[in-house]
């Protein structure tokens, strides 16, 4: 019995060892291209740099497994998500859609939003839809294409903010929460209001949603909420006092790859932890994730204000050039108070790759917060380039025991 104990014992530990997350790998890539990283890397607390980087291996039935690597994780260390909490609300709005079928609400009902509280705004039409009405399907295209703020806002509305921080919490995003809107200054309690919705088929009423309200308060364990030594005010005032970022929404990158492993392998995880999701759903997400601002007719965007690889941070940095035909990238991305976010599942057809790679880099050189001047163009973009060319070139270089079947995400862009 003690042999057996002591033999279940070590099964245990080397499976708790096969699992644990690689520390070295990313540094050591790093550091052996000083041309690349050095500049970042002399001051990494300075950058709050954190990186998650997974390969995917395939079995002989295609079914994929994970390898982790990361740089710098911490998930109690504080960075502003942005726009990266959209996917999250995306996912949660669709799934919320499913829950009410049989009231006869689809993602593309019209989507009549009103408002009830000081602050709130009414949306009636929408002139970059086909038929110029607002739909949770059009919100969701214009998130994912240009991460579309008020799209956003429209979804947290129609949520809630109490349901988004129980299915953040109900799928183990135990280090995030969502508690506001985006670009609207929304805080305090004019967050824990949600704006009355209605919804037609048609001229056909089939779901009222009265105002909510979420009492709650969200709290996790943080440090790093305070930032700088100064920040202009609401009437562009400089304050000569630390930024303080307490009360904002947090998304821990590791919960940012988790949701995009789940969302592009649900097949990998327990029916129980899967999201509550279409197939519909998921060929809209991941067209709309995948696709360009130039191959959208609806909405329509100006090329020279969205580029093809505007979005794509994680190979392109911000620069504006051709995309590489044989390559989507999945992603979601985000950028405010000098961070830079991306999490991203990275695909090469031509070559079988394909990866998991997400990201944050901060700059922020004068200390000051909200005063549009940070180092972006100089320090961020190419960091994110730089990184997500190396992990390409590690991948390109890999050995593989089995190719990967990657027709799931070779999907129609032509409408």
């Amino acid at each position: 019995m003690r042999k057996f104990l002591t033999l279940a014992c070590s099964l245990i530990s080397l499976s708790a060892m096969a699992q644990k997350t690689d520390t070295v790998f990313l540094k050591k890539l790093m550091e052996s291209k000083p041309g690349l990283f050095s500049s970042v890397l002399n001051h990494p607390n300075k950058n709050q740099i954190q990186i998650l980087y997974t390969q995917v291996n395939r079995n002989t039935q295609n079914k994929p497994s994970f390898k982790t690597f990361s740089y710098n994780l911490d998930p109690h260390h504080y960075f502003y998500p942005a726009s990266t909490v959209k996917l999250a609300a995306v996912i949660f709005a669709l799934e919320k859609v499913n829950r009410l079928k049989n009231t006869g609400l689809t993602a593309s009902s019209t989507m009549i939003t009103d408002s009830a509280f000081n602050g709130q705004s009414k949306v009636l039409t929408d002139t970059s839809a086909k038929n110029g009405l607002p739909s949770i399907a059009h919100y969701v295209k214009k998130i994912l294409l240009t991460s579309d703020n008020d799209a956003f806002n429209r979804l947290f509305e129609f949520i809630g903010r109490a349901e988004i921080n129980q299915q953040l919490k109900a799928n183990g995003f135990n280090d995030s929460r969502i508690l506001n809107r985006l670009a609207i200054g929304d805080a305090g309690e004019s967050a824990r209001h949600s704006n009355p919705i209605k919804f037609y088929n048609g001229d056909k009423l089939v779901y009222n949603q009265p105002a909510q309200y979420d009492p709650k308060d969200y709290d996790l364990t943080l440090s790093n909420l305070t930032m700088g030594k100064g920040y202009l005010d609401s009437a562009d005032k400089l304050v000569n006092k630390p930024f303080s970022l307490a009360g904002k929404n947090a998304f821990a990158i590791n919960d940012q790859q988790k949701l995009m492993q789940k969302l592009i392998f649900p097949e990998a995880f327990p029916a129980k932890e899967r999201f509550k999701l279409t197939a519909a759903d998921y060929k809209l997400i991941y067209t709309y994730m995948s696709k360009y601002p130039t191959e959208s007719d609806f909405p329509k965007y100006d090329p020279k204000e969205f580029w093809p690889t505007y979005a794509k941070m994680l190979y392109y940095g911000r620069e504006n050039v051709s995309p590489d035909p044989n390559i989507r990238i999945f992603n979601k991305y985000g950028d405010s108070y000098g961070y830079i976010i991306d999490n991203s599942y990275f695909v090469d057809f031509k070559n079988g790759i394909e990866y998991f790679l997400t990201a944050v880099v901060h700059s922020n050189e004068d200390g000051i917060f909200n005063d549009n001047k940070y180092e972006y163009d100089t320090v961020c973009f190419p960091f994110m380039k730089n990184l997500g060319q190396s992990i390409y070139e590690v991948e390109l270089n890999r050995k593989k025991s089995h190719q990967p079947d990657l027709s799931k995400f070779k999907l129609d862009y032509s409408h």
